[in-house]
């Protein structure tokens, strides 16, 4: 028995066919390839990226740079690898690479619209091509990808829709639009299973949509032209959020509570909006507050409409920025504590109506602190203050200000 299978091990050793780099590459891929070199072109001509690819070359396989195989076909293609930036354009032919699964290129000035044959890549798994200058709009066709799990096309020139097919891809996990001119709304519904979704600085307009995956944890729409309420419920289902910029938009309404009460929730940036209303209050029960999960927390909601006095929801984030609000009264005795044990480093209270702040002269903040009560309705410890330049000279507010706005809450 023992000899038996000592044979069978042999044969399969003597006829099974070499591993994928020990193989000549597929003709089909091979053309593909000599296509790609053909429309893009190294920056550096003296550091040229297709310096390796040698079409004489009896194993491509395992000489051209940026290639990687699976017996004798191409799998991964990064294009411009290790600083070698591209200029040019992806041709169409890419499409004969069948069995690619991810397509990566680093950043360069490679121009022209993205084939839409990419999407006969059935098997693609990541697109990565930001940093470059594509134009056009973002293929319809790659609703067929449904193995895709990673598409970043970010800081490109592309216009037009976000395609709604491309948020119910079943596979999709992180998608990346950032910094281009994409226009329109989002889609009413997002139904793949996202764990990232980047679309900052476009040209978007319109709601929230309905609905987000509950798997989100990172959420950026900032610098865009949305609008609307944040109540809307989307944004209060998402219990694993640890990330949420809606920035620079024009949003109105209060602030969800539930935002307040997220302790994986590290970074909170709702800054230059038109949200009003207060703050919600701190529970007596001591549930878990956003940024209590770790150092680095940061929440933003400067530049907005909020009012009322400031309770002790945010008390111990790490970089607070409350300035150019409606906030007034007191400055409770928690804030100052965080200030001066560390555990707040940035608190920018400036710009709002505040009377007051137990900071007691003999009070030493520590150097790594940043504090600034500028332009309020008290005289501020002008020695104890950090402000960014932007905070203006005036230390307090006219007293005529601070009347009217304590008599009919205006300002």
């Amino acid at each position: 028995m023992a000899t038996f299978v000592a044979l069978l091990l042999l044969q399969v050793l003597l006829f099974t066919p070499p591993y994928a780099n020990s193989q000549k590459m597929n003709p089909l891929d091979l053309k593909a390839l000599l296509s790609i070199k053909n429309t893009l072109t190294s920056i550096s001509p003296t550091n040229s990226f297709f310096s390796t690819w040698n079409f004489t070359s009896p194993n491509p396989c395992t000489t051209f740079s940026g290639i990687t195989c699976t017996f004798n076909r191409v799998t991964i293609l990064s294009l411009g690898i290790d600083r070698h930036p591209l200029a040019g354009s992806l041709p169409s032919s890419i499409s004969s690479l069948t069995e690619l699964t991810q397509l990566i290129l680093s950043p360069g000035i490679v121009t022209g619209s993205i084939p839409p044959q990419l999407a006969q890549l059935t098997n693609l798994r990541v697109i990565s091509l930001p940093n470059n200058r594509f134009t056009g709009t973002i293929p319809a066709t790659f609703s067929s990808l449904t193995n895709l799990h990673t598409l970043d096309l970010s800081h490109n020139q592309l216009a037009g829709t976000i395609p709604p097919s491309l948020t119910a891809l079943p596979q999709l996990r992180i998608l990346i639009l950032a910094s281009n001119s994409l226009t329109g709304t989002l889609p009413e519904n997002v139904f793949s299973p996202l764990l990232h979704l980047d679309l900052k600085n476009n040209v978007l307009t319109g709601t929230l949509p309905t609905s987000f995956p509950l798997s989100l944890r990172y959420l950026s729409l900032s610098q865009n032209q949305m609008w609307g309420p944040l109540t809307n419920g989307t944004l209060e289902s998402l219990s694993d959020l640890e990330f949420l910029d809606l920035s620079m938009n024009q949003f109105t309404g209060p602030i969800p509570a539930q935002l307040f009460f997220r302790p994986m929730l590290s970074s909170l940036f709702l800054q230059r909006n038109y949200l009003s209303g207060g703050l919600p209050l701190k529970p007596e029960d001591g549930e878990p507050l956003v940024g209590s999960n770790g150092q680095g927390s940061i929440v933003d909601l400067s530049h907005n409409l909020i009012s009322g006095e400031l309770s002790t929801v945010l008390d111990g984030v790490e970089s607070l920025f409350l300035n150019n609000n409606r906030l007034m009264g007191k400055v409770p005795e928690e804030y100052v504590k965080s200030v001066c044990r560390g555990s707040t480093r940035t608190l920018y209270l400036q710009h709002n109506y505040f009377t007051g702040i137990p900071l007691n002269e003999g009070i030493v903040l520590p150097d790594t602190v940043s504090l600034c009560l500028s332009y309020n309705c008290m005289e501020p410890p002008a020695k104890q203050m950090t402000c960014p330049a932007n905070a203006g000279e005036e230390l307090s507010r006219p007293a005529a200000q601070c009347s009217v706005f304590n008599n009919d809450d205006s300002g």
